[in-house]
């Protein structure tokens, strides 16, 4: 895209400099020849200006002209693209009443798994064996790189492995019960997205109006540590967040993706660096909450601060796309 944009940006701009130093060549060239035809200095210079007084009127309407017209241009591929995309039929799943015929009693685990995102780019992650028991609750340390996110989202079934693979209660995850294996994920990134619309409809998304549960919204909101400061706005749990919650701070943004998982009931709980925005007091708070949800909901967690793990029941370290170690808070601390 960087690429396609210099191009664009090149090919848009340059006939300017090119037509410029193109009409100086020929007003020179005019000028000789007035010159070489018998006639004076005096006589040529009003013609010469006049020509580059026209120049220079007509050479900015072109160029706004032709870059325009390069613009249309460029943008027809992309649009070609969302077309496309469009056209495309939408999975059979969609609109219909989905029977989960998949259970999640025992055990989460990853088999000799590796994964690239290209077949020419470095190995993310390398044979990684993995157990989550449910009830768990496991948290992910590493370096920048290391595998971390990736990990999670093998777990979550976004990306299948390029070797090994995923496997819940013994059953192989794939493509045929991948929507199914989602119903009992609820997912909370470092940026959360919310909808411009109000805290209860961002809270229960992906509800209609008529089935949001209001004191299920409220449960999840004060799990959340968020509850007080919605009560404390005018329009409570009615206010309008704006495009991205524009409205809102970072850490209420977090907060509001917290209490959106806390309210879907699902099984499996993920964070993924979503406590970054807040405070150590209210981290602590959040993290209280879910740890006194575990044996119902089985928790992982990717933090950059150790701290934030302190009441797993295990912590896994990740370095260059493979378990470097796995141990309690304790144990971690000690070997680091």
């Amino acid at each position: 895209m960087r690429r396609a944009q210099a191009r664009n940006k090149f090919i848009g701009g340059s006939p300017r400099y090119v037509m410029e130093s193109a009409g100086m060549i020929l007003i020179s060239l005019l000028a000789y020849i007035l010159i070489q035809k018998g006639n004076g200095i005096t006589e040529a210079i009003p013609i010469l200006g006049t020509l580059a007084l026209g120049a220079q009127r007509l050479l900015p309407v072109l160029q706004q002209g032709y870059s325009a017209w390069t613009e249309i241009r460029g943008g027809q591929a992309v649009l070609k693209d969302v077309m496309v995309l469009l056209d495309q039929q939408l999975p059979s799943y969609i609109g219909k009443a989905q029977k989960n015929n998949l259970n999640f009693n025992e055990t989460i685990a990853l088999n000799k798994v590796s994964f690239k995102y290209e077949e020419k780019s470095p190995w993310v992650l390398k044979d990684v064996d993995l157990s989550i028991k449910k009830g768990d609750c496991i948290g992910f340390i590493g370096t920048t790189g290391c595998g971390k996110s990736t990990m999670l989202d093998i777990i979550m079934g976004l990306l299948p492995p390029f070797n090994g693979y995923l496997t819940v209660d013994g059953e192989i995850i794939d493509f045929n019960n991948q929507n199914n294996w989602f119903s009992h994920i609820a997912h909370v990134p470092q940026t959360v997205f919310l909808a411009d619309c109000s805290i209860e409809k961002n809270i229960a998304f992906g509800e209609s109006v008529h089935e949001i549960n209001f004191d299920r919204v409220k449960g999840a909101a004060k799990k959340a540590q968020i509850h007080e400061a919605i009560e404390s706005w005018p329009d409570k749990y009615q206010t309008i967040v704006g495009e991205r919650g524009a409205r809102l701070s970072g850490g209420q943004r977090q907060r509001i993706g917290i209490a959106r998982a806390f309210y879907k009931q699902s099984s499996i709980l993920i964070l993924d660096e979503a406590t970054s925005a807040l405070d150590n007091k209210t981290e602590q708070h959040v993290m209280k909450e879910i740890i006194e949800s575990r044996g119902v909901l089985t928790v992982l967690i990717i933090a950059h601060r150790l701290t934030t793990l302190k009441e797993c029941t295990k912590i896994v370290e990740l370095s260059n796309g493979q378990i470097k170690q796995i141990g309690t808070y304790q144990q971690v601390i000690n070997r680091n």
